[in-house]
């Protein structure tokens, strides 16, 4: 029997992956939870979000309101669960990888919420009540997620590159409007982004979701 390591060569890129894409930020998510759980906080955080508040006007109150709603639960759910039977009939092994990346982020953003159990920024009268805990923003995570799994749907389509700008910058806004609306600090909103990321690199790596495809097309000569 040839040794699995053989049988399964281990390519750059995935090595790459691997380390830019699921150790690296899940090392820095580390590295600030572990603080928040010693009681300790982090002094840009405040004067940052004062900073960014000085630039509220009615526009973009209700910009950053859209954007909180869109990259809510409310809207990016049912848009999941959409997709998730658009992939069934398609292939069940893409559908098994949308659910644990996205669902998975987002139960995955409950525990650790009810692990910190960091309190939420009380700078300025909000115009969101929020009454779950801060850290991470669920937001920030649940739409990195999604973005990231829909990037990796589409990565061997015509319509990867749309994808992935429009969905960084998407994720992006998401997370700026929490963080302009006052219900995150920096920090939840960063590493909701970046635990989102890693989950779903996670589950790609696990599952390989295409790799079955690829044997089809291979036989069918695609």
């Amino acid at each position: 029997m040839r040794p699995f390591l053989l049988r399964h060569p281990v390519r750059p890129v995935a090595l790459l992956r691997l380390f830019l894409g699921i150790v690296l930020p899940l090392l820095l998510v580390g590295w600030v939870a572990e603080d928040l759980l010693e009681g300790q906080s982090f002094a840009f955080e405040q004067p940052f979000l004062l900073a960014l508040h000085r630039f509220a006007t009615p526009q973009l109150d209700q910009l950053a309101l859209l954007f909180s709603t869109v990259g809510g639960v409310s809207v990016i759910a049912p848009l999941s669960a959409l997709i998730l039977v658009a992939l069934w009939f398609k292939q069940h092994r893409l559908a098994a990888f949308w659910t644990l990346g996205v669902a998975g982020a987002a139960a995955l953003n409950v525990v650790m919420k009810l692990l910190l159990h960091r309190t939420r920024p009380e700078l300025w009268p909000r115009l969101v009540q929020e009454h779950d805990a801060s850290f991470p923003s669920g937001h920030s995570m649940y739409s990195a997620a999604f973005v990231t799994a829909l990037i990796l749907l589409t990565w061997r389509t015509p319509y990867r590159w749309p994808a992935l700008v429009l969905g960084i910058g998407f994720s992006g806004a998401v997370g700026v409007s929490r963080l302009y609306l006052g219900v995150h600090y920096p920090t939840d909103v960063l590493c909701g982004w970046l635990t989102g990321v890693a989950w779903v690199l996670g589950v790609y790596g696990v599952l390989h979701p295409f790799s079955r495809l690829k044997t089809t097309g291979r036989r069918s000569g695609v």
